[in-house]
């Protein structure tokens, strides 16, 4: 084959300085400047320029990320610098102690506590790498193996988009050798369908997502690796050749302008004040991220100090590991029950051995439906792993297969409702598998408890047992009855005394003047959250209106989809939902919207229903806003409220129909999410503007 000519060989230099700079674009900065198509037409002729002449192929290509043949076995890489350990700080108390110790080592050293910063990094919970560059492109990658030594993983870690092969030229010139330092992850949502995809194939599931990335760079077949949607954050440097930095900050700037994915909430605090506040926003929003985070990494950013202050073991005095409660546990799943909801779906959850996940004990989870528990080959006996994030319920996220004895048993979903003995019922194209009967008493018990709750009617000591109690007693068939209870007679039931009994019809009569969209969300009825019950209001301003409405009319209504429009109709429908209606009404509940708010409920028609109230009035009208982080001066409740009186709709997640995310400091992955789809986002001036100041 003849070799090629110097237009060729330019081209194929052009090409992969712009396919490099594109894949920059794309998975380090979130922010691509081209569409897909074009990216990949670029890709393409790269790569059949290099098929028709080999010998301008270089190890740096974009096109060698590609897994090559598999490994005989990983050969040992000895680090130039040690790979160090961090110590750990369990409280707000022992990061205090960190601090007031390098304070005092620093002052020791010449350095006053007001010339001091610290560098506050995420704790990424993967597997730390280090990579070599040689004048700036990739020689050796490796993993931090015992600090001293690690493993050569080259040919895996050149498989993914996030690890340069070679140094962006912002950054140059490049030192004759450098270490650069980091951790690879595997994202949350990839995790979740690895463990599915593994369950399927029969093979054991990982434990969490750090064993997931580990697993998964340590490929002897580097086409395993590049199977799986790794990713990386990079945090440092080790040794490095002809280059001094002056602090830690300028190492993640100059990584960044390199071309490596640097976490952009990177800070720098100056005082144990600033230190604490971010470590508390890091926890805050961890439950928001799309990777594991267990902590917070705060570093002294000079240099020279650090330099001074060493090391105690594996263990440098200039840098502190702020933990968090770990958000994941191991425990036996004892045994799978079932609770029927409000509509009468059979929901399973967990019974597990008692386990402490984020400071917390659990003892129940949930398992979702039985398409879930199917899917993740769930079985009573199993060893599980039990994710708790923040206040979310506690979830079952995977078996521990390896660990089976044979005596673990399946699953099957009753036949009969565990209430009331009537066959149960699944409906084509559905997951929920439903108890038909109305009179369910299982059902009717959760609907009066949802109707009580402090998202509805928000009735203060009337809680579950109690519901049950004057259920099982027949004082009440239904919420409406709740409105004819008498403080004697209550005070007559064991463990409630005349002031509880006393307090409690004061809550009930209190719950009667509850704004209209809460009543609405109270009944229950299907596909009707809080959100959707205060469109329908705005559209609708009474009952009686909702109640007259067609399917059609109720379609019409912004953010109400057909499903929910056929709901709300065949609930008004039902002669026993008439009946409560008319009960509620004769206790006085609220079937009105209040018409003397400017606009929030509106005014009403001659007929019953809702006059100019249909979305559209004011600057927002049709717009759909999500928001996200924590913005300068307003609350996030401030500016839903602004956005909805001024006509626009806000949403608690992105999607194609989102028109703007409105980002605050601390976004979370709603920002990444907007910028996956190539959605507009604000800050607060710009939502200010838009509303006209």
């Amino acid at each position: 084959m003849a070799g090629a000519n110097r237009t060729t060989a330019r081209r194929v230099e052009e090409l992969r300085a712009l396919v490099r700079h594109h894949e920059y674009r794309y998975y380090v900065l979130d922010s691509p400047e081209i569409a897909d198509a074009e990216y990949d037409a670029l890709y393409r002729e790269l790569q059949e320029l290099e098929a028709a002449h080999p010998e301008l192929v270089a190890p740096d290509s974009p096109t060698q990320r590609v897994g090559g043949e598999p490994l005989v076995g990983f050969t040992q890489v000895r680090h130039e610098e040690p790979m160090l350990s961090l110590a750990n700080a369990k409280s707000e108390e022992e990061l205090s102690a960190w601090y007031t110790r390098t304070v005092k080592l620093a002052a020791d050293a010449g350095a006053g506590a007001s010339e001091l910063r610290f560098v506050l990094e995420p704790k990424i919970d993967g597997l730390a790498i280090s990579l070599r560059y040689e004048a700036g492109r990739l020689a050796v990658g490796a993993t931090r193996g015992n600090g001293e030594v690690g493993e050569d993983v080259t040919a895996n870690l050149r498989t993914m988009p996030t690890v340069p092969l070679a140094m962006q030229p912002a950054a140059a010139p490049f030192p004759p050798a450098t270490e650069v330092r980091g951790e690879v992850y595997l994202p949350l949502r990839a995790f979740s369908q690895l463990n599915e995809q593994r369950v399927a194939a029969g093979e054991s599931t990982f434990a969490n997502p750090r064993n997931a990335a580990a697993g998964s760079l340590r490929q002897l077949d580097p086409r395993v690796t590049a199977s799986r949607p790794l990713s990386a954050w990079f945090y440092g440097v080790g040794h490095v050749e002809g280059r001094v930095f002056a602090g830690h900050h300028d190492v993640l700037e100059w990584l960044r302008a390199a071309g490596f994915r640097v976490n952009p909430d990177v800070r720098v605090a100056a005082t144990l004040e600033e230190i604490v506040t971010g470590c508390r926003r890091w926890e805050e929003r961890r439950d928001d991220l799309d990777y594991d985070i267990d902590g917070v990494v705060v570093k002294l950013d000079d240099r020279q100090l650090q330099a001074v202050l060493g090391a105690v073991g594996r263990d440098p005095r200039w840098a502190v590991a702020y933990k968090f409660a770990p958000t994941t546990a191991q425990t036996r799943l004892i045994k799978i029950h079932i609770n029927v909801g409000r509509t009468g779906v059979l929901n399973p959850w967990a019974e597990l051995e008692p386990v402490e996940v984020g400071g917390v004990t659990v003892e129940k989870a949930t398992l979702h439906n039985e398409d879930d528990i199917r899917r993740k080959d769930l079985r009573e006996g199993d060893m599980v792993i039990v994710q708790r994030a923040g206040d979310v319920i506690p979830q079952v996220v995977a078996p521990l297969t390896d660990l089976r004895t044979g005596a673990e048993k399946p699953f099957q979903m009753p036949v009969e409702c565990p209430s009331c003995g009537t066959p149960v019922v699944r409906a084509p194209g559905e997951v929920a598998v439903r108890c038909p009967n109305p009179d369910c008493p299982a059902k009717r018990a959760e609907a009066i408890k949802h109707f009580v709750s402090k998202a509805a009617m928000d009735i203060d000591g009337v809680g579950d047992k109690l519901v049950e109690r004057l259920l099982e007693l027949g004082f009440i068939r239904d919420a409406a009855d709740l409105y004819g209870l008498a403080a004697g007679r209550l005070a007559g039931l064991e463990r409630l005394g005349e002031k509880s009994a006393a307090n409690i019809t004061a809550a009930v009569d209190a719950s009667r003047v509850r704004p209209l969209a809460r009543v609405l969300f109270a009944l229950g009825i299907p596909h009707v959250g809080s959100e959707n019950a205060d469109l329908l209001v705005r559209r609708f301003a009474t009952m009686a209106g909702l109640r007259a409405a067609s399917v059609e009319e109720l379609s019409e209504t912004p953010g109400i989809g057909p499903v929910i429009a056929e709901s709300v109709w065949q609930y008004f429908r039902d002669p026993r939902s008439i009946d409560l209606i008319t009960r509620l009404e004769a206790a006085r509940v609220t079937m009105a919207a209040d018409t003397a708010g400017a606009g929030a409920e509106g005014a009403t028609g001659a007929d019953g229903r809702g006059a100019g109230l249909q979305r559209g009035a004011g600057p927002l009208a049709g717009k759909t806003f999500v928001l996200t982080g924590t913005l300068p001066t307003l609350s996030r409740q401030q500016a839903a409220d602004l956005i909805v009186a001024a006509g626009g709709r806000v949403s608690g997640s992105v999607s194609a129909k989102t028109d703007y995310v409105v980002v605050g400091e601390d976004a979370g992955s709603k920002l990444a999410r907007a910028r996956e789809l190539g959605i507009a986002f604000l800050d607060e001036r710009g939502l200010r503007d838009l509303l006209g100041g």
